[in-house]
C-alpha cells in the first residue's frame, strides 16, 4: 500500500478549531500537556540544586556533574529524534502516553544511582522521554489552540518550567535538610518527586483526545471531524454561541506518513530560511540556559561560599523571572508580532548577560546581586526560549511538524545544550571567574546573533492559522 492515498479528502477541521472561544477544553489541554515543562524543570532542577549532594555520595568530580548533565541532554536529543518521527507516524496521542511512561520509570530509577556510569545512563533515558514529550507536546498544543491564541498559551505553557523549577527548588530545600535525611538518602528521594506527578498527569490525560489534524492528513478526517463536533457540544452546552465557518474546505490527500526524503526536502528545499532561523534560536537558547542553568548552584557554591542546602532559597526568585517573563510578555508575541518580539527578547538577554558576567568576573557584585541580575536576565530569555519552541512548532508542515520540532530541538540542543554543560562545569573547576565569563559571553554572542537573524528572516505567523503559515504538504488546490 501507498503512504498516499488518491481519494481527494475536504474538511473544514482547521476552520472550526481556529474559530472557536477560549474554553474549559483549552485549559484542560493547557494542563494535562504542558505541565510537562513543569516534569522538564523539574529535572533539571533537581539536578543542578542537588549537584553538590549528589557529587559528595557518589564521589563525582564537577566535570563528572556536567558530564551527567550532558547525558540528560543527549537523551532528550535522542527521545525527540526516535518519539518525533513515531509521533508523526502513529498520532500525537499515543506517543504522549508512551515518552511520559519512558520519563516515569528512569526518573524513578535515577536515585538507584550507585556511581558516575549508572547515574548518567539513568539521566540519559529520563532525558529521553522528555525530548519525546517535547515533540507529541508541542505539535498536539499546536493543533488545538485557536490560531489568535498560539503564541500566547504556548509561551506561558513553555513558561511554567519555571512552576517546576521552583518545586525542584523548594524539594531540594526539605531533602537536602540533614535532620530529616542522611545525606546519601536526601537526594535520592528527590528523584521519586518527578515520578510520582507523571502518575497523576497520566491520568489527566485520558480526556485529550487525539489531534483532529493528525487524523485529517491521515485520511481519518470522519474520526477528526467527530472529535471536533464533541468539543464544540461542549462549548454550546457550557452557554457559548459559535460563530458561523466561513472558510471554504480543505482539499487534501490522506497518506499514512511522510518519508523521510520528503522531510529533508521541506527543510533544505523548500523552507531553507525558516530552517536557518529555527536551528539558530534552538541552539542559542539551548547553550545559553542548559551551560548557566545545570551549573547554577556550582557557581553559588564554590565562587559565593553558599551552602548546597541553601541553594535552594537563590532558585526561587530566578525561577519567578523567568516564569513570569513569557507570562507577561507572551501577549505582545500575538499583537506585537513574531519577529519584532523575539528578536528583542534574545538580543536583550545577550547583552544583560555580558553586562552582568563583567561584574561577576570583576569579584564586585555579591550573590544575592548576581540572583537578581540573572532574575531580570531570564526574564526575557525565558520568553526567547520559549519563543523558539513556537516558532519550530508553527513555521513547517503539518505532516512533518512533531519530526520537525524534534529535529531542531535535537540539533539546536546537542550542539548548544550537550556542550553547555560540560563546559562550564570545566571552567568551573579551573576556580577563575574570567574563564566562566568567557563561557557567558560566548552565550551572550551566540543569543545576539540568533537574534538578529530573527530579525532578518523571521516569518510573522501572529493571529494565522497553521495551514495559512505552512502549507500542508498533502493539500490540493
Amino acid at each position: 500500500m501507498s503512504q498516499m492515498d488518491s481519494t481527494i479528502i475536504e474538511t473544514d477541521i482547521p476552520a472550526r478549531l481556529d474559530r472557536l472561544p477560549w474554553g474549559r477544553f483549552h485549559w484542560l489541554v493547557v494542563f494535562a500537556l504542558g505541565i510537562t515543562w513543569v516534569l522538564d524543570g523539574l529535572e533539571v532542577t533537581l539536578a543542578g540544586t542537588l549537584a553538590t549532594a549528589i557529587r559528595g555520595s557518589l564521589q563525582l568530580t564537577s566535570a563528572d556533574v556536567g558530564f551527567a548533565s550532558t547525558a540528560y541532554v543527549l537523551g532528550a536529543v535522542f527521545g525527540a529524534l526516535f518519539f518525533g518521527w513515531l509521533t508523526d507516524r502513529l498520532g500525537r496521542r499515543r506517543l504522549f502516553f508512551i515518552t511520559l511512561s519512558v520519563y516515569l520509570t528512569f526518573a524513578a530509577a535515577t536515585a538507584f544511582s550507585f556511581d558516575i556510569a549508572s547515574f548518567a545512563v539513568f539521566r540519559f533515558l529520563t532525558g529521553a522521554g522528555i525530548g519525546g514529550e517535547y515533540a507529541a507536546i508541542n505539535s498536539t498544543i499546536q493543533e488545538l489552540i485557536p490560531a489568535r491564541y498560539r503564541g500566547w498559551t504556548d509561551l506561558a505553557i513553555n513558561g511554567s518550567f519555571w512552576i517546576g523549577a521552583a518545586t525542584g527548588a523548594l524539594s531540594s530545600l526539605f531533602v537536602l535538610d540533614e535532620a530529616l535525611f542522611a545525606p546519601d538518602t536526601g537526594w535520592r528521594v528527590a528523584f521519586f518527586v518527578g515520578a510520582i506527578l507523571a502518575v497523576v498527569i497520566y491520568f489527566m490525560r485520558l480526556w485529550i483526545p487525539e489531534s483532529p489534524r493528525w487524523l485529517m492528513t491521515h485520511g481519518r478526517a470522519e474520526e477528526g471531524a467527530a472529535i471536533v463536533d464533541g468539543i464544540e457540544e461542549g462549548f454550546r452546552n457550557s452557554g457559548h454561541s459559535l460563530a458561523p465557518v466561513t472558510t471554504p474546505p480543505s482539499r487534501l490527500r490522506g497518506r499514512r506518513y511522510t518519508p523521510l526524503r520528503e522531510v529533508f526536502a521541506a527543510l533544505v528545499a523548500l523552507y531553507p530560511r525558516r530552517t536557518l532561523v529555527g536551528f539558530s534560536l534552538m541552539a542559542a537558547q539551548a547553550f545559553f540556559y542548559n551551560a548557566i542553568f545545570f551549573t547554577y548552584a556550582l557557581v553559588l557554591t564554590d565562587f559565593y561560599h553558599i551552602r548546597s542546602d541553601q541553594v535552594g532559597w537563590y532558585i526561587l526568585p530566578f525561577a519567578a523571572g523567568n516564569f513570569c517573563g513569557p507570562l507577561i510578555l507572551g501577549r505582545a508575541f500575538d499583537t506585537v508580532g513574531r519577529r519584532p518580539m523575539i528578536a528583542l527578547t534574545y538580543v536583550a538577554s545577550g547583552l544583560l548577560l555580558a553586562v552582568s558576567g563583567a561584574l561577576f568576573a570583576r569579584g564586585t557584585i555579591t550573590a544575592e546581586g548576581q540572583t537578581i541580575a540573572w532574575m531580570v536576565i531570564f526574564f526575557f530569555a525565558s520568553a526567547a526560549a520559549s519563543s523558539a519552541y513556537l516558532t519550530v512548532s508553527e513555521t513547517f508542515p503539518l505532516e512533518i511538524r512533531a519530526l520537525a520540532i524534534a529535529v531542531f530541538y535535537a540539533v539546536g540542543t546537542g550542539i548548544g545544550g550537550a556542550v553547555g554543560p560540560w563546559l562550564f562545569g570545566a571552567l568551573i573547576d579551573t576556580g577563575s571567574r574570567m574563564s566562566v565569563f568567557m563561557g557567558y559571553l560566548l552565550g551572550a554572542a551566540l543569543m545576539i546573533g540568533a537574534g538578529m537573524i530573527q530579525w532578518r528572516w523571521g516569518v510573522a505567523a501572529e493571529r494565522k492559522s497553521l495551514e495559512d503559515v505552512a502549507r500542508p504538504l498533502t493539500y490540493e488546490d
